[in-house]
């Protein structure tokens, strides 16, 4: 059995609106109204015209533009008040998804493509937005005029309006068929899209891969399939349109059969005068354009069911990292740091983190070392809660962090990675990234100490200068000197330097080198380094191996051990 439509979900974003959305309907309620006068008003000019009265048939005319042309003025206050309504609603739905997305686990985001979240924010919510304005602003109003239209056609000849509407069962049997199918085809359609879209977002972000390994045939090759995969979803979506159309207008021909049939025996027995059934083939024909619009719209319906399916399916994935309803503030904190019996895996058959424990003193520096895999990036991401352990506690300063708020958690906890991430924007909101509202004196202060304030002044635009998408128009070490400025306007207790220096020549990494010497004193430290030479002055070397800790000491203490770190050691450096 399906399950109850999103559809229904959607009112808790339409109720704020419902002022705007009466109004509007009662612009729609005069829109509909006047169809029927109109209908008699066609009867009476008739029959005015066959007996030849001229002035009758002028004030007749008048009264029929002015009627028109307040229905128009109805259906003018309808649009724009339901357009209004309907953006705003679209609206409070990006912005909700959105900020859901914001609160879920690292771990979420590690498995979805990218080009997927971005066509479900944008086309998917838009979508929604369309057909919540058709709702009110087409389908409403006519399915009024349906309602009133019928009541005028059984005013005139109840004969006539059963004759017309013998297919309509028929017709809304096939109407609900078609719709289905349609929401079927349409998911699968917007699904191919949105793959689409993430394959094209993968693409043009790697276009130096691309370059690189001269695989513009294989990146055209991908897209075409996919672009292939897309028509395919599309063209079966237009074939089933197709096939609806000619059933549809096959029907209302019968309709339209049945009521000339039926129209002219009654004229023949003197049941019905000539400009009797002239006004009601008049209201018939007012019939045709709702129809069409409230079958049209149910199919528009259907098909943007999938995308409020493909939305509601964000907002129904629950955060695997929360808060506790009675999380606390986590105050300034000195840095003291305490693993206890942690155990962390991504998968439950291939564990990372097993049974760890450490305590890491206030101010001390730790050094995270070992081959890829050991668990060193792991260990450091359960500090800001990116991931949770499934066994274990981690302590800061004697709390708990699961009891604590994730935002005063975090923002005791400074990150300079390995690959700098900037956003579009100028060099000072990069630097005050998270902040709204900065001083800039401030932002100047941490690239003095970030060693970046020289090459930044040398820009005509100084920290006005624009980064473009992923800062291209830096180098390397220039953009790890920003996210080394990140962290010191933070100004954390606790500092973590996941391979800061590694993808750096040996002038810029002198240089960040140095910037992170200055923001080191003070702090609780770790430091994931591969190169060895960077770790020889920290307080101790964790040595890791298949998520434990095998050997800890510092450089000299280490290497006369002779164990691995010793290994390691000889290895780069012979």
């Amino acid at each position: 059995m399906k399950q109850r439509s999103n559809y229904w979900q959607l009112l808790d974003y339409i109720r704020p609106q419902w002022r705007t959305i009466v109004y509007a309907l009662i612009c729609s309620i005069v829109f509909a109204v006047t169809w029927p006068v109109l209908a008699f008003m066609s009867e009476k000019m008739s029959r005015f015209v066959s007996e030849g009265r001229l002035s009758a048939i002028a004030e007749t005319a008048g009264y029929v533009i002015l009627i028109w042309g307040g229905q128009k003025l109805a259906q003018y206050g309808q649009e724009t008040l339901i357009a209004k309504a309907a953006l705003s609603i679209a609206m409070e739905l990006r912005n909700r998804t959105f900020a859901h997305l914001q609160r879920l686990s690292l771990a979420y985001f590690e498995s979805v493509q990218t080009g997927d979240l971005s066509y479900r924010l944008t086309e998917d919510v838009d979508r929604v937005g369309e057909v919540i304005q058709k709702l009110f602003s087409q389908f409403v109003p006519n399915a009024l005029k349906l309602v009133v239209t019928l009541g005028t056609m059984l005013y005139f000849n109840w004969q006539l309006t059963f004759a017309t509407l013998v297919v309509a069962p028929l017709l809304a049997s096939l109407t609900a068929w078609f719709g289905e199918k349609m929401r079927k085809l349409s998911y699968r359609s917007q699904s191919r899209i949105s793959d689409l879209s993430a394959l094209l977002i993968e693409m043009l972000s790697g276009v130096r891969l691309v370059r690189a390994f001269a695989a513009e045939d294989y990146a055209i090759e991908q897209f075409s399939r996919g672009s292939e995969r897309n028509r395919q979803a599309r063209y079966a979506t237009e074939r089933l349109r197709a096939i609806q159309y000619p059933v549809q207008g096959f029907l209302d021909a019968l309709g339209i059969l049945a009521l000339l049939l039926v129209g002219s025996w009654q004229i023949s027995q003197g049941n019905l005068t000539g400009s009797e059934f002239v006004a009601f083939v008049v209201a018939v024909a007012m019939l045709f354009e709702p129809i069409a619009t409230v079958t049209l719209n149910y199919n528009e319906f259907k098909q943007a069911e999938a995308s409020v399916d493909r939305v509601f399916e964000l907002l129904h994935i629950r955060p695997s990292i929360g808060e506790r309803a009675d999380a606390q503030e986590l105050s300034l904190v000195t840095g003291r740091i305490e693993f206890q019996n942690v155990s962390f895996a991504y998968r439950p058959d291939r564990p990372v983190l097993q049974d760890l424990n450490l305590r890491v003193l206030p101010g001390e520096m730790v050094a995270l070392v070992g081959a890829s895999g050991a668990g060193k990036t792991t260990l450091v991401n359960l500090i800001p809660r990116f991931y949770d352990p499934q066994q274990g506690e981690i302590w800061i300063d004697g709390t708990n962090i699961r009891d604590v708020s994730l935002k005063s958690l975090r923002h005791q906890i400074g990150i300079v990675p390995q690959e700098t991430i900037l956003f579009t924007g100028t060099i000072a909101q990069n630097i005050a990234f998270g902040q709204l509202d900065f001083d800039l004196e401030a932002v100047k202060a941490a690239a003095r100490i970030a060693n970046a304030h020289q090459f930044i002044s040398q820009f005509p635009d100084g920290y006005q200068t624009w980064v473009g998408e992923r800062g291209v128009n830096l180098s390397g070490g220039q953009r790890q000197r920003l996210a080394i400025a990140r962290a010191v306007l933070l100004n954390p207790r606790i500092l973590i330097l996941d391979e800061a220096t590694s993808a750096l020549d040996s002038e810029s990494e002198a240089l960040v080198q140095e910037a992170l010497e200055r923001i080191m004193q003070g702090r609780t430290v770790f430091i994931i380094a591969h190169r060895l030479a960077t770790v020889r002055r920290v307080d101790r070397i964790l040595v890791m191996e298949k998520g434990r800790v095998v050997e800890a000491g510092t450089h000299k203490e280490l290497i006369a051990e002779g164990g691995r770190y010793a290994r390691f050691y000889a290895q780069q450096f012979s």
